[in-house]
């Protein structure tokens, strides 16, 4: 059984690339560039052949086929799955699904809408690059179609926001991921609720319907907390090693760990990295590699128990 879910998601993986490649060729693209880019869409690994990312062929029809393939990208793919087995209820059932869908809904309206009021873009323009900025830094993908750092300031803090989200757990996307938040904000909720309304009460966390175990719910809430001490951390370590300002130190660390790629300041969309020093790029690769296996896998290394066993 396990076996023949390991072959569907292969399946479903590649066939999720051959169908961009073939979306991308027939907007004009060659036959390599598609590959490329359907490779670094779907895996979310925002890997372009070009400078200047998916903004170098400045083309809607490219940037809206991109997004849907990001957006698929984020989708745990287990759904994927039931889907093709004909389970479609589960789709509409799942929670994670329901609330990524909401806050990349969420987020790609609002900056969309501080775009077009503050006359950056017209209004099909600023839900186009909007849309697609939104969407893959918080699939942590990394395509760049515009220099968001010369937008206002509030769709840039929003642009910053949607770095700490991630999409769906079993996706191709790395960051905190969606199913975290909802645990931590059932678990507060249900906190709250026996703390000053039913002292008396068992309340459990559920998803889905079914309870989750308490183990799972200190997961959740100890994932949430090392990464934020690792961001401020991480952003002291850069600051010292290699004199960065506060937003830049911040934004290295944040896009390393989250593996999002393009940040803020001195690492925004239209430069890079080169300029850290080596000490400061081993350390980022060290937070990227934390980032990408789920941070305790990484971390456990550091307990004398581990080596024992």
């Amino acid at each position: 059984r396990n076996r023949d879910a390991i072959r569907y998601l292969w399946i479903i993986y590649l066939g999720l690339n051959a169908l961009q490649v073939l979306f991308m060729m027939a907007g004009g693209m060659s036959l390599f560039d598609s590959i490329c880019h359907a490779f670094g869409t779907v895996s979310t690994s925002g890997y372009s052949p070009y400078n200047a990312s998916i903004g170098h062929y400045d083309s809607a029809y490219f940037d809206w086929v991109i997004t849907v393939f990001m957006f698929l990208g984020g989708v745990t793919f287990m759904l994927y799955f039931h889907a093709f087995r004909g389970r479609w209820r589960m789709l509409a059932r799942n929670t994670e699904l329901r609330v990524y869908v909401s806050v990349v809904a969420g987020f790609a309206v609002v900056v969309s809408l501080v775009l077009w009021q503050k006359g950056t873009y017209g209004l099909a323009e600023a839900f186009r690059y909007g849309t697609f900025q939104v969407m893959s830094l918080l699939t942590t993908t990394g395509f760049t179609t515009a220099d968001y750092e010369l937008w206002p300031h509030a769709a840039q803090m929003f642009l910053f926001a949607v770095c700490f989200v991630g999409a769906c757990a079993g996706s191709t996307t790395s960051g905190i991921k969606i199913i975290h938040y909802v645990i931590i904000w059932k678990f507060m909720v249900s906190a709250i609720k026996k703390i000053f309304f039913q002292p008396l009460a068992v309340l459990s966390v559920r998803v889905d319907g079914r309870p989750v175990e308490l183990t799972i719910v200190y997961l959740s809430i100890c994932y949430f907390i090392v990464n934020i001490f690792l961001v401020l951390g991480g952003g002291c370590v850069m600051a010292l090693v290699d004199d960065m300002d506060v937003q830049t130190a911040m934004s290295s660390v944040i896009a390393s760990l989250m593996n999002v790629g393009p940040g803020f300041g001195d690492v925004g969309p239209s430069e890079n990295y080169a300029f850290i020093s080596t000490f400061g790029k081993w350390f980022l690769a060290w937070t990227m590699l934390v980032g990408r296996l789920e941070m305790f896998s990484a971390l456990v290394i550091f307990y004398a128990s581990f080596w024992r066993r």
